[in-house]
């Protein structure tokens, strides 16, 4: 089978394309035949060396795909079956063939492609704990969601919305800023021409929001404390931008006592129950609330370096899939 390997951690041109043994199933796990792949920021974070790692690997961890073979005791799925799963074992989401537990593997319902599956599981499921557990949303508030554009962003800005919250945005160009009011934004900033804190403090009435939703990182930090009202929560959920330098806790008093949590997937899925409920909701949001998955493009398996740099760069606008 094709899969996409790393041999030295560095730039995108590290991902090589190359022939690999289809993997067996071992006890409790299932064969998946890989339909598409989510490219994550995480998959960067490993490959640049952010995240360091044994070499060679094939990265990955996202996929939806057809089981094509079970392990001995995985009797909660089928032959045939539609599933996906953000726990790739082996060798790893980029190739066309993958090993999963099958307690981490979650059938995907009638009417979802695996195209949409592979690109709301992982952005999904980030939705749902930032929205339910980070800072549990109410009807009403008001939210700053930076990258609104982006994968999460547009999840994030819909789910936002079905909750009776108003959304601020922020976003770097005039096709994302188009997007992310296709997704519901009310207000759409562009920070790269104004200081998104002194707007949001204008379009608050000095008030300030919520919630602040970072997914950017050293770059906006500052910048999202400053729009936070009094007792505000600021969840840092992603870093592309650069990690956040050490905080003085005294600022979080000065500022109006807010909050800041950086919440990881893990810690919200550390069950296969909490695994289930979760993505149950996630694929109800389709179903039942209209959500529409925001794909913004599909790369062969073989393009998985132009894939990386596309999100590195910042150029693409929804979730980046990957088609073996």
């Amino acid at each position: 089978m094709r899969a996409v390997v790393v041999h030295q951690q560095g730039d995108p041109e590290v991902l090589t394309s190359a022939d690999r043994p289809v993997p067996a199933p071992g006890p409790g796990e299932v064969l998946i035949d890989v339909a598409a792949v989510g490219v994550n920021y995480h998959d960067i974070y490993e490959r640049s060396g952010l995240y360091p790692r044994e070499v060679p690997y094939v990265p990955g961890l996202e996929a939806a795909g057809t089981v094509a073979a079970l392990g001995e005791g995985a009797d909660t799925l089928a032959v045939g079956d539609l599933v996906a799963t953000m726990n790739v074992t082996s060798p790893g989401a980029y190739a066309q063939h993958v090993v999963a537990p099958a307690d981490r593997v979650v059938k995907v319902p009638a009417g979802v492609t695996a195209e949409q599956a592979a690109a709301v599981f992982v952005h999904g499921l980030t939705v749902h704990f930032l929205t339910r557990d980070s800072h549990p949303v109410q009807a009403g508030e008001t939210a700053l969601v930076h990258a609104g554009a982006g994968g999460i962003g547009q999840l994030l800005t819909q789910v936002l919305r079905l909750n009776g919250v108003r959304v601020i945005a922020t976003v770097s160009a005039a096709e994302k800023e188009e997007a992310a009011r296709k997704a519901g934004a009310q207000e759409v900033i562009r920070y790269t021409e104004t200081d998104f804190a002194a707007e949001v403090r204008r379009l608050t009435d000095g008030k300030g929001v919520d919630v602040v939703y970072d997914g950017v990182g050293a770059t906006t930090f500052e910048g999202s404390l400053d729009c936070l009202r009094t007792a505000g929560t600021l969840v840092l959920y992603g870093q592309p931008s650069g990690v956040v330098p050490p905080m003085n806790m005294q600022v979080g008093a000065r500022l109006g006592s807010v909050k800041v949590t950086l919440p990881t997937i893990p810690d919200f899925i550390a069950t296969p129950e909490a695994l289930a409920a979760r993505a149950a909701d996630v694929f109800a949001w389709i179903h039942t609330s209209g959500l529409t998955v925001p794909i913004g493009r599909t790369y062969p398996l073989a393009e998985a370096a132009t894939a990386h740099a596309d999100l590195q760069e910042r150029r693409s606008i929804g979730k980046l899939l990957l088609v073996p």
